[in-house]
């Protein structure tokens, strides 16, 4: 009984990682070994895949345009969250359920309904190709996740935190800034990591609001086509190096995560 409860687990565990093994796997093949047959690790171990990545500027400039427009993307969303999600969390007003609701609704829209107006309105303003350009549209998703997560974590934090703050002469900037912000550290965190992740695996806004200057990596991985097929090899190892930085911000927030879970808000 022991030896099943351990067996289950590690089970799923080997599940989970097989795909980004098999992956991992790949990057280190040639095409051609690839296409020849199934091996459980290379036979010929080679690192063209990789190197052709970090010298090739087509391959590094995407992975360079993709963080600079996923952080610009999270901390304008963050940012433009809190002060929504507070006032939703503390005040009630006329139509504020169903101002919330609204919210919602722009993040269960699919990209692909907003893609032609952000391509056409990006292109007569002079912003089309631009990082800031694919960071504001996916702000239309993110800011609705960011300010329904926030909410969850504000409203668990006592009135009389805000009323005390107050009697003791904290201006509003300076209580949000040193005592409300603090105590929602969790919620500034699951927010912002939603926010990342969301920005780093969409394709579709980000391809088509791009084309040279600001094109991501995930457009560049679909053009990986020559006369002799498609580079598997170097795909896999684009694969593999767009895993990292979610990787890195999962393991930063991943105690956050946990508490949002436990909050509900998750």
């Amino acid at each position: 009984m022991r030896r099943l409860k351990w067996l289950v687990p590690t089970l799923y565990v080997v599940f989970l990682m097989l795909p980004i093994y098999w992956l991992l796997n790949m990057s280190f093949k040639t095409t051609n070994e690839i296409l020849g047959g199934f091996s459980l690790w290379p036979t010929e171990f080679t690192l063209d895949n990789y190197r052709k990545i970090f010298t090739d500027s087509t391959w590094y400039t995407g992975y360079l345009n993709s963080l600079t427009y996923v952080v610009i993307n999270t901390v304008i969303s963050v940012t433009a969250a809190l002060p929504a999600a507070y006032a939703f969390s503390r005040y009630r007003f006329l139509g504020d359920k169903h101002l919330f609701f609204w919210l919602l609704t722009n993040r269960m829209a699919p990209p692909a309904v907003f893609a032609l107006p952000f391509f056409q309105l990006y292109s007569a303003i002079g912003l089309f190709d631009t990082h800031i350009a694919v960071a504001l549209a996916h702000c239309l998703f993110n800011i609705p996740l960011a300010v329904w997560i926030l909410e969850g974590f504000m409203s668990s934090v006592p009135k009389e935190l805000d009323e005390t703050a107050y009697v003791d002469g904290y201006s509003f900037p300076k209580f949000f800034v040193k005592i409300f912000l603090p105590t929602i550290t969790a919620g500034v965190g699951v927010a912002a990591f939603f926010c990342f992740m969301f920005s780093w695996v969409e394709l579709l806004l980000a391809k088509t609001l791009t084309s040279v200057d600001a094109k991501p990596i995930a457009a560049t991985m679909t053009r990986t086509a020559s006369t002799s097929g498609y580079e598997l090899g170097l795909l896999a190892a684009a694969g593999t190096l767009t895993i990292v930085p979610g990787a890195f911000v999962i393991y930063f927030v991943r105690n956050y995560i946990a508490k949002g879970f436990a909050l509900g808000r998750v």
